[in-house]
């Protein structure tokens, strides 16, 4: 990406997408609403079945069953008005295997470095999934691991652990600087 932007870039790794969203039109895994009833009907008949599961499991070894709710929980990670300008990136983020973040002072773009569980060695060759350049492109704050667009819309991104964390703040200070090789800029 370096190559292509011609610019400084920081390289993110996503981490679980399974995302809560918060937009009219879609439920709170992020699938449109009024499509696919069968399907989500036996999911839902599943979804009971196991959270009844976990209850009785819980029951069975002592555990406060409240803890059994959090199973099926989403921390809602994406809020905006009904057909959100967030919903274009999520909507093409569901599919990517290997979900990096690549930032530059221009422009962002989710990357699919594809499954490497198997054999890393036979992964694919990394694939734009989503870019987005200014002025089309959401405002950043790392701070917040935010990504906002003009319609209000936004995506707090979920980084892959604590060694993601640890990259970012080589990049970013408190309140929003960004050290691109070095060059203290604002977020903005």
């Amino acid at each position: 990406m370096r190559d292509q932007w011609h610019e400084p870039v920081i390289v993110l790794c996503l981490g679980d997408t399974d995302l809560g969203f918060d937009v009219p039109g879609r439920r709170m895994d992020g699938t449109v609403k009024g499509k696919r009833l069968v399907r989500r009907f036996f999911w839902n008949v599943l979804r009971g079945i196991g959270g009844a599961g976990a209850f009785v499991f819980s029951l069975v070894n002592g555990v406060d069953p409240r803890g059994a709710a959090h199973l099926f929980n989403r921390e809602i990670r994406v809020t905006g008005p009904a057909n959100a300008m967030a919903l274009d990136l999520l909507d093409k983020l569901g599919p990517v295997k290997g979900r990096w973040l690549v930032f530059s002072p221009s422009s962002i773009a989710v990357v699919d470095t594809g499954s490497t569980l198997a054999d890393p060695a036979a992964a694919p060759a990394p694939q734009i999934a989503w870019q987005a350049r200014k002025p089309q492109a959401p405002a950043v704050s790392f701070r917040t691991r935010t990504l906002t667009w003009p319609d209000g819309s936004s995506f707090t991104f979920p980084l892959q652990g604590r060694t993601e964390v640890r990259h970012l703040r080589k990049y970013h200070e408190s309140p929003d600087i960004i050290h691109w090789n070095g060059d203290r800029l604002d977020e903005t």
